[in-house]
Order: structure tokens, then sequence, then C-alpha cells
């Protein structure tokens, strides 16, 4: 990969904040490919807990981007997901490791670099930045050790794949019809906000958190999944994206990046400390 403090590149982007906004909406595509909302609903507490899974999930990934042992790292990841297997409700066997549900769960991620660059960045990729990026985030998938064989040769071919996944593939599956749910009625969860702080703020951030959730998916996405969008949550995003591209050119780029490294450390070594190696 290259030099994790070069502009475009995976480590600089992903050691960034904004690269986290888009997340919510990566984690509803997930819930909608059927085979991995099966699992999610089959073998985590994800009716009870609908946010436990992103934040146990998110730090150890990024971890796989951030830090010298990212191979090893990404290999513990690769290695949760093998007992998660059966057969769905139509009688279809899924496995979490089978090529393509894996692949699509880095897909959304991938997709997650470029789109918090585009709506949250000053500064956007050109053709060839976004070319390097996308060769980095398939050296990133391969870190894994799992079949390459549905990963597109390159951004274009990432793009149209992306895109032909939303349009024909992606289901209102119960757990994504669960999380649409959460979200419209503004029934989010922060890692590291004590409960009783969580309740006196949601308010506030119930109509950012449905914008951001919502606006950052693809609109065909929300189209076809009858996602209610209006244009109070249009303006909403709008200023998000004026506020953050204002705040990226005023933030120095260190505090930004020392206080996301920190961030992460402390919700993976919170959610799952049994096995969490803190980043350096």
């Amino acid at each position: 990969m290259r030099n994790r403090d070069e502009r475009g590149s995976l480590a600089w982007i992903a050691s960034d904040f904004r690269s986290l906004l888009p997340g919510a909406s990566a984690g509803l595509m997930q819930l909608m490919y059927p085979p991995l909302g099966h699992a999610v609903m089959t073998h985590s507490a994800f009716m009870d807990d609908p946010f436990g899974r992103v934040y146990r999930s998110i730090p150890q990934i990024w971890s796989t981007i951030l830090t010298p042992d990212g191979d090893t790292r990404a290999k513990q990841v690769r290695d949760l997901h093998k007992a998660i297997k059966g057969t769905d409700d139509s009688g279809a066997r899924y496995h979490a490791l089978d090529p393509d549900t894996f692949w699509w769960a880095h897909a959304t991620f991938t997709w997650e670099m470029f789109r918090s660059v585009e709506l949250f960045h000053r500064r956007q990729l050109d053709a060839a930045e976004r070319g390097a990026l996308y060769a980095e985030t398939v050296e990133w998938y391969e870190r894994y050790g799992v079949s390459m064989r549905p990963v597109p040769a390159d951004i274009d071919s990432f793009d149209r794949r992306f895109a032909e996944i939303c349009a024909h593939e992606l289901e209102r599956t119960p757990a994504a019809a669960y999380a649409i749910e959460i979200a419209t009625n503004g029934r989010l969860g922060l890692p590291l906000i004590p409960p009783a702080v969580m309740r006196a703020i949601r308010p506030a951030l119930a109509n950012p958190g449905r914008a951001v959730a919502f606006g950052c998916m693809p609109s065909a996405v929300r189209t076809r999944m009858g996602i209610p969008w209006s244009r109070a949550d249009r303006r909403t995003l709008a200023l998000l994206k004026t506020t953050m591209r204002a705040g990226g050119s005023v933030v120095p780029a260190e505090l930004n990046r020392r206080a996301m490294r920190f961030s992460l450390r402390q919700v993976g070594s919170r959610t799952r400390g049994e096995r969490y190696q803190p980043a350096t």
C-alpha cells in the first residue's frame, strides 16, 4: 500500500474520522444482501443489540489497514466467520466465507472509503487517484486470505458490479427492515456514551443520524427499499457536508488522526477486549 501520509491513500482516508460517516449506509447494504442478512439474524443478538455488531467489528476491520500487523489481524477477522453457516428459510445454504458474500461485505467498506471523500472532503480524487485507491482496497482484501474470484479488476469494473448488486440483488431482508426502522425513528446508539447521556442527546441526533444513514447510500437503493427521504433530510445532509468539508480544513490532520486512533482503541478494547490488541 502507499505511504499512509499520502493524500488519497487508503490509510490516509481510513484514519480520518470522516471515513466512518457512510458506515451506517454500508452496514445497511450489508444487511440487504440476503445471505449476510440471514446470517446476522441467526448468529448474533442483532434484534436485542443492533449496534453491537458494528462496534465490535469496526475497530477490528480498521486495524487491518492501520496497524503494522494488519495481515495477521485480517486472518483473525476471517477466522471469526468460519462457524457462521447454515440453511436459510428457503432451504438455500449459506456460509460467511462464501466468496461472493465475504466480498460484498468488503465491497461496502471499499465503497465507504470512496463515498466519504466524495461527500465530506473538499478536495476530490482524480481518476488516477481513484484507480490507485481501488488497487489498495484489493491489496487490503488479499490480506484476508479468501478467494479473489469475485474481486473486480479495476475501479470501473467495481463501480459497475456494485451498481448491479444494488439494482438487482439487494433485498429488504428482515434484518435490513429492522435497521431501517431504527434509523427512521432516530433510535441511534453510540459507543462509550453512558445510556443516560445517550437518552438525553438522542433527540438532537435523530435528524442528522437519519440523514447520514440514508443520504450516503446510493439513491437507487433508497428507492428500491422504499426508504423515506424528505426535502428536510436533503437539507440536513447538505449542511453536514458543508460542515465536514469546512471542518476538515480547520482541524489539524494530525489531531484528527490521533483522535480517530484513540477512539478505535477505546471501542475495540471495550467491545472485544479478550482478543483486542491496541493499535499503535
